[in-house]
């Protein structure tokens, strides 16, 4: 995807784009809604990913303004207002999505793919697949060469993780990240979590999916397959 990112905080602006353009999508920066508004209405992007306090133009009035002269890009608006009211707000200048901060990357990662998939781009699998493994994002069913797996909901929010980035590794910030956002607990929660997933997809079959990158992360792969 083509997204353009208006976010002033420059450490958090870096880290999305580097987060965003390593999953392979072309980032666009705009530091202050004067700049993001230019841009929404004279660059072609997929998405749009609107920090809500920006200098000059807030982001609620860059939607406003965008949406009043034709741009009909979604927009996924990041704000660290919670209230109702402050997402009503964000609804009526013509936002699609609203994020609060802090939010998990893969939680961004996984809202702007769904307003892609709505707004007519390319349609997204609803069955993700790693050999005889699959995961079913409707009905959240997990099998494994047609064995039924039932897995508690962090290893499950890991499994989904891990599968979207098959083959690529999936470092243990990230992982942390989703699940526990911005704030991961002290102690390694994380393995507790992973060896659970791993009891359940790998240790009852002969062939081995989810491999360890030791000191980095992990990686969900089909190695035969290489």
């Amino acid at each position: 995807m083509r997204i353009l990112l208006a976010e002033d905080h420059p450490d958090l602006a870096a880290n999305l784009g580097e987060f965003l353009s390593g999953h392979g999508h072309k980032v666009k920066f705009a530091m202050d809604g004067d700049a993001a508004l230019r841009l929404a209405q004279t660059g072609r992007y997929d998405a749009i990913v609107l920090d809500r306090m920006l200098p000059g133009l807030d982001g609620a009035s860059v939607c406003r303004q965008a949406r009043e002269a034709g741009t009909a890009t979604p927009v996924l608006m990041l704000t660290a207002l919670d209230t109702v009211e402050d997402k009503l707000a964000g609804f009526a200048a013509g936002a699609d999505d609203y994020l609060v901060k802090p939010f998990a990357m893969a939680e961004l990662l996984v809202r702007l793919h769904a307003l892609h998939r709505r707004a007519g781009g390319a349609p997204e699998a609803r069955v993700l697949r790693v050999a005889d493994l699959t995961l079913d994002l409707d009905s959240l069913e997990v099998r494994r060469g047609g064995d039924r797996l039932l897995l508690p909901r962090a290893p499950l929010k890991l499994l989904e993780l891990l599968m979207r980035e098959q083959h690529r590794v999936v470092t243990r910030a990230e992982l942390e990240q989703a699940l526990w956002g911005a704030e991961p607990p002290v102690a390694d929660v994380l393995r507790a979590h992973m060896w659970a997933l791993r009891s359940a997809i790998d240790r009852p079959y002969p062939r081995r999916l989810l491999n360890t990158i030791h000191g980095i992360g992990y990686r969900l792969a089909d190695l035969e397959d290489f």
